[in-house]
C-alpha cells in the first residue's frame, strides 16, 4: 500500500514533465526504452527507429500506447476494448 506522502512526492515527480524539458532528452534511449518500445512497435505493426533520444522515445512510446490500449490507466490492454 501507497502511503499519502509518497503518492504526493510521486504526483509532483518529473515523471509528467514534458519530455522536451528534459535535461537529458536528447541523449539515446534507455535499454529499458529500446525494449519496451521493440514491443510495442512490434504489437502495434509500426516501424522501430532505434536512433531515437530519451525524449523522442517516451513520445513514441506514448503513442504506441494509445494504439496498442497497452500501460494506459483502466484498461487491459486491446482486449479489454472489445468486451
Amino acid at each position: 500500500m501507497t502511503d499519502k506522502r509518497t503518492q504526493q512526492d510521486a504526483e509532483n515527480s518529473n515523471m509528467a514533465k514534458d519530455p522536451d524539458e528534459w535535461v537529458t532528452g536528447d541523449e539515446p534511449m534507455t535499454g529499458a526504452q529500446r525494449s519496451y518500445l521493440k514491443t510495442l512497435s512490434e504489437e502495434a505493426h509500426e516501424s522501430f527507429d532505434d536512433n531515437l533520444t530519451k525524449a523522442e522515445a517516451s513520445k513514441r512510446i506514448e503513442e504506441l500506447q494509445q494504439k496498442t490500449g497497452r500501460g494506459l490507466a483502466g484498461t487491459e490492454g486491446p482486449s479489454s476494448k472489445s468486451r
